[in-house]
């Protein structure tokens, strides 16, 4: 009996031997494989969280220089952040705080390129969206309207579509396109139902035009029914 189950397990033991010669590198590379990708993920969530510490001191110190009225020193922090944690979302946040400080102390060109640089590379399409808005708003202000206008037309997020086309009106209306701004404002009031107040500084505008955005409405119902 004992001899028996000697021989059976030196058949198992052949057995695994063949097994391991056939496929042992293959299992070993695999393996490899599967713990330097752990390790990678590993290490490069640590580098992640390493790098979201750092870029919130540096958003700190624009925060702080934008609070003090440095202009110098928001210039510096903001470069300083933008060349070493450009990829985090602290940066994008730090050039619209920056933007807004430049743009206020009359430096409309360093706004301008702050929010160029949020709107071309931002991650998050919020900021992406913020960021547009803004910089044509800077540039209706300076007479560049069909910069303003590119800026516009390509697609926002539902939430921000409403603001977007309240603003791409004015700028239609800077260019003396009544009626193009006007179908504008009508697409900005039916999006912006949710928001009472601006919704009615929307309608004002359409008034001012000559239009009711109600009646606008139901027309276009009626002809969509038809």
């Amino acid at each position: 009996m004992a001899k028996a189950l000697d021989l059976e397990e030196q058949e198992q033991l052949d057995q695994i031997k063949h097994f391991w010669k056939r496929y042992g590198n293959l299992i070993s590379w695999m393996l490899i494989a599967v713990m330097g990708s752990y390790a990678a993920w590993n290490g490069y969530q640590y580098w992640q969280r390493d790098q979201a510490g750092k870029a919130s001191v540096m958003f700190d110190e624009v925060e702080r220089a934008v609070t003090s009225g440095d202009l110098a020193r928001v210039e510096r922090s903001f470069a300083d952040m933008k060349d070493k944690f450009g990829a985090t979302h602290y940066a994008h946040q730090a050039a619209l705080l920056a933007a807004k400080s430049l743009q206020t102390q009359g430096k409309s060109d360093a706004a301008r390129a702050a929010l160029s640089w949020v709107a071309e590379s931002a991650p998050d399409s919020a900021y992406r969206d913020i960021a547009r808005l803004r910089l044509s708003a800077l540039l209706l202000d300076a007479g560049s309207n069909d910069e303003a206008l590119s800026q516009l037309t390509r697609p926002f997020t539902p939430a921000m579509q409403g603001l977007a086309e309240d603003l791409r009106g004015d700028v239609l209306k800077a260019q003396s396109k009544n009626s193009e701004a006007a179908a504008a404002y009508q697409l900005a009031w039916q999006q912006l139902a949710d928001s009472a107040d601006y919704r009615r500084l929307v309608e004002a505008k359409l008034n001012a035009l000559g239009m009711d955005p109600q009646t606008a409405s139901s027309a276009s119902v009626k002809g969509a029914s038809k």
